[in-house]
């Protein structure tokens, strides 16, 4: 069994903040030798345009060839067929010309235009929601409610999963992101979603549907194994539904406390797409994204970085960067669009953005008009520091 884990710098908040001590880093060295969360030695990337530079770069910082840092310590080992297996379809751990061969099939499926015509429906599932939450009556809490089940369903009619094994499949993404969960629980977890895919992959197999899984087998099932299918449609369920859930949920405490801005989301619907980008840039869900190891001896904060060493990307902090943004710690919607990092950059820049840009401007302001007396019932609001991706376990909200 392995301990539980101390929660690396990299992961400290302080609210929607990052800790700071790592804004002092970023203004000082801008890099820093840090132990991860599973006691790995790794680099930390801080400042907006070394980060930028890394993310851009996967020649020089690759995402497969983590794969040879080892596993952490204390957990069995696994057969070359099996880690082939449990990786496969998996664009976070592929880098060109197979993540490009992957992604080349995926991204008609989240193009802008793609993404227009499935607004109508998203609109009809958060309105579905908000009057679900009106008949319950406050208080409510926020994510059970509106915030987790909005994109769950919008990715289940997407990718083509049941939404009644909801249930299921958020409580194996829990425990795979959440570090308090022993590695070994969290690799069955992992094991668990790529069998639940597997079945579904094989019904799509057998009789194709006008679903995403179905689209992929119809017109790339010559092209992908099974395996890579499932792995593409396991990445594709968890990504979908919990970086969305968690900025709605985060985005929504963030503008409860900050009214002024809040009445802007509501009120001003031609500023709600600058918004959008604001919270992305202010709240930084995704602590890091995934590590990547150095190919080459390079340098990087003109801090010299040899071949086989981790890098990781603090993206919270970059996104506060005085280089990027005026004042950046400050909450501002009126910003307009900037080139911030949450979703990542270069060839692993998230997939799914425009989907999950598309949600947040639906739902944001729908929430807020539907009720414009929302208010957190004051002390409900927890966040949870421990997962991959930050936001909150629960936000009682009344109105």
């Amino acid at each position: 069994m392995t301990a539980p884990p101390t929660l690396p710098v990299h992961m400290q908040r302080n609210g929607f903040d990052p800790v700071p001590v790592l804004a002092e880093l970023r203004d000082g060295k801008g890099i820093e030798r840090i132990r991860t969360a599973f006691g790995m030695q790794a680099w930390l990337v801080t400042r907006f345009a070394d980060v930028r530079e890394v993310l851009s770069d996967p020649v020089r910082f690759s995402n497969a060839r983590l794969q040879e840092a080892g596993r952490p310590p204390g957990l069995p080992p696994v057969t070359p067929e099996e880690r082939a297996r449990q990786l496969a379809g998996n664009l976070l751990a592929a880098d060109p010309p197979d993540h490009t061969r992957l992604r080349r099939m995926l991204t008609p499926e989240f193009t802008v235009r793609r993404m227009r015509r499935l607004e109508p429906r998203i609109r009809e599932i958060v309105h579905e929601h908000l009057d679900a939450m009106e008949r319950h009556g406050p208080p409510a809490d926020l994510l059970a409610e509106f915030a987790l089940p909005v994109p769950s369903l919008v990715i289940c009619e997407l990718l083509g999963v049941p939404y009644a094994d909801r249930a299921a499949f958020q409580e194996r993404t829990h425990r795979q992101l959440d570090l308090r969960v022993p590695m070994e629980d969290r690799l069955e977890a992992g094991k668990e979603s790529r069998a639940y895919m597997a079945e579904l992959v094989a019904r799509a197999q057998a009789e194709p549907g006008e679903d995403m899984l179905g689209m992929l087998v119809r017109e790339h099932g010559h092209d992908l194994t099974a395996d890579e299918l499932a792995g593409i449609a396991s990445l594709l369920l968890i990504a979908g539904h919990e970086t969305t859930a968690n900025m709605l949920g985060l985005g929504t405490l963030a503008l409860l406390r900050h009214p002024a801005q809040l009445a802007i989301v509501r009120d001003e619907p031609d500023r709600v797409d600058s918004a959008v980008e604001e919270l992305l840039r202010w709240l930084t869900i995704v602590h890091t994204g995934t590590a990547k190891m150095a190919t080459v001896d390079t340098e990087i904060a003109r801090q010299p970085i040899a071949a086989g060493d981790l890098v990781m990307c603090a993206l919270p902090t970059a996104n506060r960067d005085p280089e990027l943004r005026t004042d950046p710690d400050r909450l501002d919607v009126t910003r307009g669009g900037v080139g911030h990092v949450a979703f990542g950059h270069g060839v692993h820049h998230c997939l799914g953005a425009p989907l999950a840009r598309m949600e947040m401007k639906i739902g944001f302001p729908a929430l807020l008009q539907r009720f414009p007396g929302l208010a957190e019932v004051p002390g409900t609001a927890t966040f949870r520091s421990f997962s991959i991706i930050y936001g909150l376990t629960s936000l009682q909200v009344t109105w």
